[in-house]
């Protein structure tokens, strides 16, 4: 039971889902689940560490691209006790204030990230437009000022999420719809009244969602600054800085996207394909946005190959 308001809350544990049709099977579904998790924690601390201990890497997109991956590890913590409980040990039974923590830590890294992503959008904007002022204009505290606004912002508007969801009386549904809590379908589950959750959750999803568009703006005056330089490869050579950052956006806002569309506009829904996108949405940034970057920014290639190369000799 919460322990908050006890006389309110009848039920004391929610239940998660797994993948439908296979949860006969989950020891081998937790094989590739665990796998991409460890991927994803060491090629996240593996960024880190690198830039880090190379002093040729202090630089502002650096220090943002780690903001990328902490927010990146903050989301793969907050998801792998519920995933593994349900993969490993097909235990689906959650706490009702365990499932109300891991919503405020998933919908915070979730907007963290996403307003991570906005920030490097900007920088790879302010350099590409004034290449010779951008040290001089995000400097090394202007950076750690800018990444600590965002980091308090993020949590600042997904606070009231749980004390909303503390205030609720949950009476009889208990079955989630995800691998993990979201705070919309914990307040579907309540017998009182949310409509209180319902537009807050609302204007979270909004705020998060305004930093997509941002994000595309921003690259409309990339291009523009870009169909302004003179030289062919210089254009080239600007674009392609942009590369790896266009790839995190489009792993993150997709899942996103094509979930929320399958809700508004799928006539028939199938629940297999909403909980794979879903757990998707959590398990594939994380993993996928270290090899983006490794692979398409040569310092960072470069620099983690030869720490790698060193700590095996």
């Amino acid at each position: 039971m919460f322990s908050l308001n006890m006389s309110e809350v009848e039920i004391s544990t929610f239940l998660l889902i797994g993948i439908p049709g296979l949860e006969r099977v989950p020891i081998w579904i937790s094989i590739p689940v665990c796998f991409m998790y460890l991927l994803a924690i060491l090629g996240n601390c593996t960024i880190l560490f690198a830039i880090k201990t190379e002093p040729s890497l202090h630089e502002p997109m650096y220090y943002f691209l780690s903001m990328l991956a902490l927010s990146d590890l903050g989301l793969s913590f907050s998801s792998l006790p519920s995933m593994l409980k349900i993969f490993l040990f097909n235990a689906m039974e959650i706490s009702a204030d365990a499932c109300i923590a891991q919503e405020f830590f998933i919908h915070g890294f979730t907007d963290m990230e996403s307003s991570v992503l906005l920030i490097m959008s900007f920088d790879r904007f302010l350099a590409i437009r004034t290449p010779l002022r951008y040290s001089s204009i995000l400097t090394s505290s202007r950076v750690l000022h800018i990444g600590l606004a965002f980091a308090i912002k993020s949590i600042l508007l997904v606070l009231p999420l749980p004390f909303t969801l503390k205030r609720l009386r949950y009476c009889k549904k208990r079955l989630l719809s995800h691998s993990y809590c979201l705070h919309q379908d914990v307040m579907k589950l309540a017998c009182s009244d949310n409509r209180v959750n319902f537009y807050y959750g609302l204007f979270v999803a909004l705020s998060m969602m305004s930093d997509s568009v941002f994000i595309a703006v921003s690259y409309v005056f990339i291009l523009k600054t870009v169909l302004g330089i003179a030289s062919h490869g210089e254009r080239l050579k600007a674009l392609n800085t942009c590369v790896s950052h266009i790839c995190a956006v489009l792993i993150f806002y997709v899942p996103i996207i094509t979930l929320a569309t399958m809700h508004r506009f799928a006539k028939e829904k199938s629940p297999l394909a909403m909980i794979l996108i879903a757990d998707a949405f959590l398990l594939v940034p994380p993993l996928m946005n270290p090899i983006v970057y490794c692979v398409k920014t040569r310092q960072i290639r470069v620099k983690v190959l030869e720490k790698l190369s060193l700590k095996s000799k």
